[in-house]
């Protein structure tokens, strides 16, 4: 605090030159004074002078001690700063070459590994006869039945064998054939009856219905009783409820069971919208096949 009050302390140190130019103003309009009163102003000028020097050498004392204090320490707090950010660069840094040193530990181990399986698994070198031998056997064999060895050889032997291979029995392949064709149709008709009498799958659908009524005054149960008084072949009604949707008005959402290729969507919303008085609209919530 005494150290704050001193720096901004507001001090004329010039007092005394300000004082010799007064007083030799009023000797030159007034005439020299005695020496008694000019010894005592020396005095009080010599007092005054040496009192502004102290001062002036505190203030100085002061700004340099507050300069010495305040100087080293931010040197030192800016290098403690610098000392820290190096240090988190260099765990940065060591991190980094571990992970780098890990990477290519890794890299060098599966090229090691690369390297042992190519050298076991390298096959042996195969002389050209084996390349050779899987390719001329499977030719022989395709050739076999498009010629035989004795029409190459002998022409003539060849068109006597064709002679020889004439079948003079084909009658009685030809009844067998016969028999084997109404055996088979006759399996065919009777899998075709059996068929026939076997019920087939009826495809059949579940629809949720959600029925709206004009406003909050329309009597609910006047209006599912109508719904369900709608009879189809193929329709079969379900539970119902009613469900809120604001202001007070409720809609009717009823489920149904229908036959596909009996009862329809469409049907369906037209019959049920025949009761103008009670039903506004008819929407499908859900539909799904079963």
């Amino acid at each position: 605090m005494a150290v704050d009050y001193f720096l901004h302390e507001k001090i004329w140190f010039e007092k005394y030159k300000y004082d010799d130019a007064e007083r030799r103003f009023y000797e030159q309009m007034n005439g020299p004074v005695s020496s008694s009163s000019q010894q005592q102003e020396n005095g009080a000028s010599t007092i005054l002078r040496d009192i502004a020097r102290a001062r002036e050498n505190i203030q100085k004392s002061l700004a340099g001690s507050a300069s010495t204090t305040s100087g080293p320490a931010g040197d030192q707090n800016e290098l403690l700063s610098r000392i820290s950010h190096l240090e988190v660069e260099n765990q940065n840094l060591r991190s980094v070459v571990a992970d780098l040193q890990m990477a290519i530990f890794k890299l060098e181990s599966r090229l090691n590994a690369l390297e042992k399986s190519s050298t076991s698994h390298q096959p042996s070198p195969v002389p050209p006869t084996q390349k050779v031998e899987p390719f001329s056997v499977p030719s022989k064999k395709v050739e076999l039945p498009s010629a035989s060895p004795a029409k190459k050889a002998e022409p003539a032997a060849a068109e006597e064998d064709d002679d020889d291979d004439i079948d003079l029995f084909g009658s009685d392949d030809e009844e067998e054939d016969q028999e084997a064709a109404k055996v088979r149709e006759e399996r065919l008709r009777q899998y075709a009856e059996k068929k026939a009498k076997k019920p087939g799958l009826i495809a059949k659908s579940s629809i949720l219905l959600d029925v709206k009524p004009w406003d909050d005054e329309t009597d609910m149960a006047k209006m599912e009783e109508c719904v369900r008084s709608i009879h189809m072949d193929g329709l079969v009604w379900g539970a119902s409820k009613l469900v809120p949707v604001g202001y007070g008005i409720k809609k009717l959402q009823i489920q149904c069971v229908v036959e596909d290729d009996k009862v329809g969507t469409d049907i369906l919303e037209e019959e049920i919208t025949k009761f103008e008085d009670y039903v506004q609209s008819v929407d499908i919530a859900a539909f799904n096949k079963i």
